[in-house]
């Protein structure tokens, strides 16, 4: 099972010492990890060191070709300290429809969260969590409608944002959903990641969900193993900025892509079902089944992965339950390698761009 893994990576993911509130869960901390947990590690990201801090000052920030600064705590929605009180950075206004009030700023009394705060005001989130910008509405209605219900949950009871979205799902009202899923679904899915195959990717750390590369002491390169590494293409950027214009990078082991085109178009003699029977000929959905060309490699083996461990269900997942139950991680992984290779229409900036 370890055999092209790291052995530093091991070592990291097997202790359970959970240091970062609020994104771990301690309460398992003498449970066993399920095989599939342990392939799929890269997806989950889950923190088990404690990651450098991130510097926090008072001082006004800004980036490139917007006219708007912001502190740290007006970048993350802070309010004297306490998280989740106020609308978070909104850089790139020009960039994205007016939002709705609920998904600009949340509503702490009602345990709301802002939507803009993890998916960004321009939908496109992060390898932590999902990128809904351009999926149809109906579709993503129905996912805050199965959080609510506590039909969509992790297989990975450490990754602590799922129970997030449950407890911002209960408290929306259905007017609220349908105002954010049209939102989300107005707005046009453009690159976002770029896939790169390698036999060697950038040493890094977990911290938020996220890989980030190791910069100064400890920087280097090591095997790639069977894994998926998506880190920010700029972790600055992405992390103490949370620029909604900076994109990711998706280093794949070699042979990945290909072998997942494979899966994905044929079937693999009976494994599984070719997705473009539902997902379109161009995998850019078809109706309310959702698009799943040039998203998250992270996201979407999470999400394979949650439905074939059946905490992922509700009426549309339940018609995915047999479609992914004969894949393999590796098969999850090369699924997911080839369907973030497909290109997406470029946006109006470089997400590129370092």
């Amino acid at each position: 099972m370890f055999s092209n893994t790291p052995p530093h990576f091991i070592r990291r993911f097997i202790p359970f010492i959970f240091t970062f509130a609020p994104l771990f869960n301690v309460s398992a901390a003498d449970e066993p990890i399920p095989d599939h947990l342990v392939e799929l590690a890269w997806a989950y990201a889950i923190s088990t060191e404690k990651p450098p801090p991130l510097p926090e000052d008072t001082l006004k920030h800004s980036l490139p070709d917007t006219p708007l600064t912001f502190t740290r705590e007006e970048i993350t929605g802070k309010r004297n300290g306490v998280a989740f009180q106020d609308a978070p950075a909104d850089w790139y206004p020009g960039d994205h429809p007016e939002m709705p009030e609920i998904y600009a700023k949340g509503d702490p009394s009602r345990n709301i969260i802002a939507c803009a705060l993890c998916h960004y005001p321009n939908g496109k989130g992060k390898a932590e969590n999902a990128p809904p910008a351009g999926q149809d509405k109906r579709y993503l209605l129905q996912q805050l409608l199965d959080f609510k219900n506590d039909n969509r949950n992790g297989a990975e009871p450490r990754k602590s944002n799922y129970q997030l979205m449950v407890d911002t799902a209960k408290g929306m009202t259905l007017e609220e959903m349908e105002a954010v899923s049209a939102y989300m679904g107005s707005m046009p899915w453009t690159q976002w990641i770029q896939v790169i195959e390698t036999d060697t990717v950038p040493k890094t750390y977990l911290r938020g969900g996220l890989h980030i590369a190791i910069e100064g002491e400890g920087a280097g390169t090591e095997p790639i193993g069977k894994r998926i590494i998506e880190t920010p293409v700029d972790s600055y950027r992405t992390e103490f900025l949370r620029d909604p214009r900076s994109g990711f990078i998706a280093y794949v082991p070699p042979g990945s892509i290909q072998q997942g085109a494979e899966l994905v178009y044929t079937g693999g003699n009976g494994k599984t079902l070719q997705c473009i029977i539902c997902h379109g000929a161009d995998l850019n959905g078809i109706g309310n089944i959702p698009g799943i060309a040039s998203r998250s490699p992270s996201y979407m083996a999470r999400q394979l992965n949650d439905m074939k461990q059946r905490t992922r269900n509700g009426e549309m997942a339940a018609l995915m339950h047999p479609v992914v139950q004969n894949l393999s991680s590796e098969d999850i992984l090369n699924i997911v390698a080839y369907l973030t290779s497909i290109p997406a229409p470029a946006p109006n900036y470089d997400p590129f761009k370092h």
